[in-house]
């Protein structure tokens, strides 16, 4: 249960207070003054502190002022003989959660406290799943040092240090990038290692819902006819923060029009409601899909297409990393081997040799679930190549022309030498040479990233 701090100079309710809360589990301490009250709150680190408003020494108002500058965990409840609206002011800009007056009804008394209660343990929380996103959530947790992360993380770091220090309204971020291949990750370094990472940090799947519905969790809903109650959209709840639109290519046509609204002016209006809500966040997007292949089908808004990627990132698939997929490997196994309680586990060269090979379709998230799988099935703390289970994998193609496109014939050799052709005809001028082999800049640089092809250094 809790532990409570009555601070109250009339001994009999002081006592009646404390006996009536200890017979509900709770522990109580009293102290008879201000002072005397200030000391043991720094001992005992209470979880609600009652407060007289009239005592010896410094009043009431003083006392939760300095409680809260010593915990801003501490819930305060002033109780007072004369209350009036400028007292009940104070006692709110003090910190104060409620104010109530003498005499005061133990039941009443123990309602506000039990309220108390849940807000603050709804803060801990909050607070203990914000820090376990954070210690999750850095640029340090893109691991790999092969030259297409190092580059991602360069890039990663120039948006953060562009981003205005007051947190005001900034441009939006694209993250393209293969299924798998660590966008989510991507998003979150950008949010937790920057400005914003004190705010909230939203996550939604535009896949996730449909449409109907998908337009009351964004932009939230006012009381009344198909709602029973108000409720804030997830561009209200990230203020201040950021939010991830994930799998963006899955957004209706309807909603990326007001997606595109809200981007141009950072108002939102919920449904229902007559007038809009300035917001400041930062939208990040995330897609595998080829947009602008989308957005010439008529699937996708040119406009907003434009807007999102005004800072556009691409996240490298796993078998252009090179040597990071060994270290990757090690890593979910120490991950994996901990999280299980399993003995210290290692993966032998026939391991290495089958991971290596392998083509890894589903990227990074494939490789962890290989990973957690042979160590869970493990019995001698050595994983070979048959631990890992793994199957021949088609091939990965993202061509958005039909399979007779001689660019993107099956054969990887001729496909490869056609892009090196392109490229260095071009200078490695990537809009020309993707007019001349007849796709989207996007769909070539996933063929790129596919083959290990990147611009030389100048």
């Amino acid at each position: 249960m809790a532990t409570l701090l009555v601070i109250e100079d009339e001994p009999m309710l002081a006592k009646n207070i404390a006996r009536f809360f200890q017979q509900h589990h709770h522990t109580v301490e009293i102290a008879g003054d201000g002072i005397a009250g200030l000391e043991a709150a720094r001992r005992l680190m209470p979880d609600v502190a009652i407060v007289d408003y009239q005592l010896p020494g410094i009043n009431g108002l003083e006392v939760i002022r300095e409680l809260h500058r010593n915990d801003d965990q501490v819930r305060t409840v002033m109780v007072s003989g004369h209350a009036n609206v400028a007292v009940a002011v104070d006692a709110m800009k003090a910190g104060s959660f409620d104010l109530l007056t003498k005499p005061v009804p133990l039941k009443t008394l123990k309602d506000v406290i039990d309220r108390a209660l849940v807000e603050a343990n709804a803060r801990r929380a909050l607070d203990y799943y914000k820090r376990r996103d954070a210690e999750h959530g850095g640029i340090e947790c893109i691991l790999g040092e092969s030259r297409p992360i190092q580059a991602l993380r360069e890039l990663i770091q120039i948006l953060i240090q562009n981003e205005p220090a007051d947190a005001s309204p900034v441009a939006p971020i694209l993250i393209c990038g293969e299924t798998g291949s660590g966008k989510e990750l991507v998003a979150r370094a950008c949010h937790f290692s920057g400005p914003r990472a004190k705010g909230a940090f939203v996550e939604v799947s535009c896949a996730s819902l449909p449409a109907h519905l998908m337009e009351g969790e964004l932009f939230g809903y006012e009381k009344g006819g198909d709602h029973a109650e108000r409720r804030i959209g997830l561009f209200e709840a990230a203020d201040g923060g950021t939010l991830f639109l994930d799998e963006i290519g899955e957004l209706d046509l309807g909603l990326q029009a007001k997606l595109l609204r809200v981007l141009e002016n950072l108002r939102v209006r919920r449904l229902g409601a007559v007038t809009d809500r300035q917001i400041n966040v930062r939208v990040v997007a995330a897609t595998n899909r080829d947009l602008e292949a989308m957005m010439r089908a008529g699937q996708f808004r040119a406009d907003l297409l434009y807007r999102l990627r005004v800072f556009a990132v691409r996240v490298p698939p796993l078998r252009a990393r090179g040597s990071d997929l060994w270290l990757l490997a090690q890593h979910f196994t120490t991950v994996f081997t901990k999280r299980y309680n399993k003995p210290p586990t290692t993966l032998d060269p026939s391991a290495e040799a089958a991971l290596l090979q392998h083509t890894w379709p589903g990227n990074v998230r494939e490789l962890s679930n290989v990973i957690e799988r042979a160590v869970l099935l493990s019995t001698d703390g050595r994983i070979s190549s048959t631990d890992l289970l793994l199957t021949p994998s088609a091939p990965v193609d993202f061509a958005e022309k039909p399979s007779e496109q001689p660019v993107f014939a099956r054969n990887d050799e001729l496909e490869r030498s056609h892009l090196v052709r392109a490229l260095e005809e071009t200078h490695w001028d990537l809009p020309a040479a993707a007019t001349m082999l007849d796709v989207s800049v996007d769909t070539l640089q996933q063929r790129m990233d596919r083959h290990g092809l990147y611009a030389p250094a100048k």
